[in-house]
């Protein structure tokens, strides 16, 4: 995994490291960084560069992966809502539940339009439910 390297009578561990494209396994410092995992070399290849500058790697927050989760949830229940709608008002109370579930991932991602639509819905629903 690490080779050894004399320079000056001392001895320094250096990491290597394997390129996912080529296969090949190189010292750390052919790498641009410790996430990158594509050797520079490989990563030269202009279409490899533009598609690593088009695309962000970053964790998920706790809020937004819950979020997430719910917003799932709230677009299964809509999506089966329609087919609900006949039976005693059953598919009315799944949009409303649906709406609700879906507004957190929404509200999180900051797509306000999706947000007002989402009201909109169960409100709607909860005025249908009620009359």
């Amino acid at each position: 995994m690490s080779s050894l390297n004399e320079h000056d009578g001392f001895r320094s561990v250096i990491p290597k490291k394997t390129c996912n494209v080529c296969g090949k396994e190189k010292r750390a410092d052919r790498f641009r960084g410790r996430e990158i995992k594509t050797c520079k070399k490989c990563e030269f290849r202009w279409y490899l560069r533009l598609l690593r500058y088009l695309v962000k790697e970053r964790k998920l927050t706790p809020v937004e992966r819950i979020a997430n989760r719910l917003g799932y949830m709230g677009t299964a229940f809509i999506m089966m809502s329609p087919y609900l709608l006949k039976h005693d008002d059953v598919g009315a109370v799944t949009y409303v539940i649906g709406g609700i579930l879906s507004l957190p991932q929404v509200f999180v991602a900051k797509q306000w339009n999706i947000v007002a639509v989402n009201l909109n819905v169960t409100i709607g629903y909860l005025i249908y439910i009620m009359l």
